[in-house]
């Protein structure tokens, strides 16, 4: 079980030895003490390995992962997991603006609450916010799904396409061609088998949660919509 002290090396050699890493290599659990706040920490990784981080991030961390298991035991900064493909990162604490921005798979939990611009263009990737999020989050959110538990800020889904957006609490207001839909017997399942994976048991029911998506109406220019454009 390798220890990376921050403190002492480098993000770049942790990031390195990282990448370095393969399926079949051994080494699956990786400390890191004393993260500092440092930008990038984990990004890349592209093996089924386990990084632990012991404190907060900076910007960038879990960037591009593929595979990996991330835990931050802290606050992450801008860009947390963003373009993801696929594994799970997961935050204890807060996370600032573009939280799993461009994300195409994987799964994102940020137990604490989300800034600005959550899940923006995401691509495929499952979002869980146990808090709250902030503004303009799944702006043109094309696919995957945003889980919150907490309540949304202004313009959510503003020019969204087909992510599915599960809000439990209040929305301050819904962005362009953002509607409320009907929760169907898939879409429960959908967001049961989401919570199911964020390890959330008893905390959260689908019957709480109210469904929004896109109208459809930008898809296609026309002249009656110009102004949402």
């Amino acid at each position: 079980m390798p220890e990376i002290d921050l403190a002492k090396a480098s993000v770049r050699e942790l990031n390195t030895a990282l990448h370095a890493l393969t399926a079949q290599s051994n080494e699956t659990l990786w400390i890191v003490r004393n993260p500092g706040g440092k930008h990038a920490i984990a990004a890349g990784l592209d093996a089924p390995a386990t990084v632990e981080i012991e404190g907060p991030v900076g910007y960038y961390c879990a960037g591009m992962n593929k595979h990996g298991t991330v835990v931050v035991r802290g606050n992450a900064g801008t860009g947390l997991a963003e373009n993801m493909m696929s594994g799970t990162v997961r935050v204890t604490g807060d996370a600032s603006q573009s939280a799993g921005a461009t994300g195409r798979g994987g799964l994102l939990i940020i137990e604490g609450n989300a800034s600005a611009r959550c899940g923006i263009s995401m691509k495929g990737i499952d979002i869980v916010v146990k808090g709250d999020i902030g503004a303009m989050s799944a702006f043109m959110a094309q696919a995957g799904n945003l889980v919150v538990l907490g309540a949304a800020g202004e313009n959510l889904g503003d020019s969204i396409y087909e992510a599915r957006l599960f809000v439990r609490g209040p929305v301050k207001s819904l962005g362009a061609d953002c509607i409320e839909k009907d929760l169907t017997p898939d879409d429960r399942n959908i967001l049961k088998d989401i919570l199911a994976r964020a390890g959330i048991n008893g905390e959260a029911k689908p019957e709480e949660f109210r469904l929004y998506g896109s109208a459809r109406t930008l898809y296609h220019f026309h002249v009656d919509n110009a102004g949402s454009y």
